[in-house]
């Protein structure tokens, strides 16, 4: 029996209608409301019970009818601020929004998920916790549902997501343990000098010349100061300074990322990079200013969880699972997985022939649709596996 052989015709063409209707009608963080209507409607067909959380997001529940633990499923709901050139027929009718990132997918593949343990709850053990999360894009919508008790009233005591990836291929799912994303962490530099007439430089305290300097030795974090085996990434993506070709430019302002998986490494970071923008700055005689914004932590899969659901997955169904490398991209799930157990699983959109292959983020982003069964199936297989204590069971398991 195969994952997919679970899954409902019918509820996988609801699915696929479903994220259809989303994917037309994108909406930025915290401004999900239609997105979150049509979650509340489903919900509501169904016969699952939900609330509102932190303005935009939905908590659905599932009871089964057997006694069991408490599964969390978590699917974000927002889009991208970019003009969609994917050529769907489908495609964003909100000029400067799209769903890039396939989080229309998510959301359309919990609710499939939803209907398939609705559907089973006479024999489901446990409950399952349906989170609908706004804002994974910005600002970040995991902590405030947190704050208002998505986890709790039932206690979740493990928690996955699925996140489309076009390095796998339809019809294969991934993970591993341990980290599996990096913290996300925003800094701006600032360069202060003194201007003058670009034909007299000597006359000035020049902050290009400065903030080029500041840009290389900032590589030297990664470069040198940081163990080779770990994973880190300083990136520049903003400078802007100067007023015209003959004017000795008398600030610069700059903002970059720093990605980092260890914790340690994440904690020193903010004060190595402050010495070199400080001491690089004053030997131009120049002053240098740094700010770091922490964004969200690494997202840490846990070993058990991910050893157990594998172990499950391989007498449930024939379902490829993989093994993906780690990325360097962000997730608000983070803060679901620092709370439970928890679990990001890859989810493989891949196919040529659909076009699917642009990465998230890119104008020109596909979704193969034929991937959705094979998510909803994952879903509502770790709900089962959490509920009745084949998958990361423990003490107090049923």
């Amino acid at each position: 029996m195969t994952l997919t052989q679970t899954v409902a015709p019918e509820i996988a063409a609801r699915a696929i209608a479903i994220r259809r209707d989303i994917h037309r009608f994108p909406e930025l963080g915290f401004e999900e409301e239609r997105t979150a209507a049509i979650v509340e409607r489903e919900l509501d067909t169904l016969g699952i019970e939900h609330r509102r959380v932190a303005g935009t997001g939905v908590v659905g529940i599932v009871r089964g009818a057997l006694p069991g633990r408490v599964a969390g499923l978590r699917a974000d709901m927002d889009a991208l601020p970019l003009d969609e050139r994917s050529g769907e027929s489908f495609s964003s009718e909100i000029p400067g929004r799209m769903h890039a990132c396939g989080h229309d997918a998510h959301t359309a593949m919990l609710l499939g998920a939803a209907a398939v343990l609705q559907n089973e709850r006479a024999s489901l053990h446990g409950t399952t916790v349906l989170l609908f999360q706004p804002a994974e894009e910005g600002p970040g919508g995991a902590l405030p549902m947190i704050e208002a008790g998505a986890m709790e009233e039932p206690h979740i005591d493990a928690v996955a997501m699925l996140h489309v990836d076009v390095r796998l291929d339809t019809g294969t799912i991934g993970f591993v343990a341990g980290a599996c994303n990096a913290a996300a962490d925003e800094f701006h530099v600032t360069i202060a000098g003194r201007g003058g007439h670009g034909a007299s430089p000597h006359t000035a305290v020049d902050t290009i010349p400065c903030a080029a300097a500041t840009v290389l030795a900032l590589q030297n974090l990664a470069a040198r100061e940081t163990d080779p085996l770990k994973t880190i990434v300083v990136t520049i993506g903003t400078i802007q300074g100067g007023y015209r070709n003959n004017i000795i430019a008398d600030r610069v302002f700059m903002t970059g990322t720093f990605r980092t998986q260890d914790a340690l490494v994440r904690g020193e970071l903010e004060a190595r990079a402050r010495r070199i923008v400080e001491n690089v700055a004053a030997a131009y005689g120049a002053t240098g200013t740094l700010e770091v914004l922490y964004g969200y932590p690494a997202v840490v899969n846990d070993g058990e969880l991910a050893r157990t659901f594998r172990a499950y997955l391989g007498v449930t169904s024939s379902l490829e699972v993989l093994a993906p490398p780690a990325t360097m991209g962000g997730e608000d799930f983070a803060y679901f997985a620092e709370r439970a157990p928890g679990l990001m699983i890859r989810h493989g959109i891949r196919s040529v022939a659909k076009g699917s292959v642009h990465p998230g983020h890119s104008a020109e982003f596909r979704v193969d649709e034929d991937a959705l069964p094979y998510g909803i199936a994952t879903l509502a297989a770790f709900a089962r596996g959490v509920g009745a204590g084949a998958v990361w069971g423990g003490p107090g398991a049923p």
